[in-house]
């Protein structure tokens, strides 16, 4: 059973699908539980590396409480920060993937765990159809900050 929060998520995600009904049966009967949604019309997604991701995400939730959607990879590769519509294609930043208008995504449910598939996709903060993004200027303050705090790490393993 999915919660109102997720209901609510759910309409938020499907909003963006060509066809939402098709959206839910993908979730609801694909083994994968992955649906495709077009990115660019409510938001853009920065793809970061896992080594930096996670570490951006703990300076994030250190800074507010809920950032905003943050998807990652079963493989830990890849790190996916949900920002408003347009950040993509302005976004200058090495290791960055910008996801943005013209582009799909591939999209857990957000209201249950999903199935684990080799190159899969999981929520690590599912969105909670209230709209809210990371702010791109937090994001990237957060990526300096994590940045830093790994090169704090690697020098004093050399010393």
């Amino acid at each position: 059973m999915v919660g109102t929060g997720a209901r609510t998520a759910v309409e938020w995600l499907v909003s963006v699908a060509p066809d939402p009904d098709a959206c839910r049966w993908e979730w609801e009967r694909n083994p994968s539980g992955v649906a495709l949604l077009p990115a660019g019309l409510r938001w853009d997604v920065l793809i970061v590396p896992g080594e930096l991701g996670y570490p951006t995400l703990d300076v994030l939730t250190r800074l507010v409480d809920r950032p905003g959607p943050v998807l990652a990879d079963f493989g830990e590769a890849r790190t996916g920060f949900f920002v408003p519509p347009g950040t993509a294609s302005r976004w200058i930043g090495t290791g960055v993937r910008g996801v943005g208008h013209g582009t799909w995504i591939v999209v857990p449910h957000p209201g249950r765990p999903a199935f684990r598939p080799v190159g899969g996709v999981r929520w690590l903060i599912a969105p909670d159809g209230s709209g809210t993004l990371i702010d791109p200027a937090l994001l990237e303050l957060a990526m300096h900050e994590a940045a830093a705090l790994m090169a704090d790490d690697i020098g004093d393993g050399l010393v």
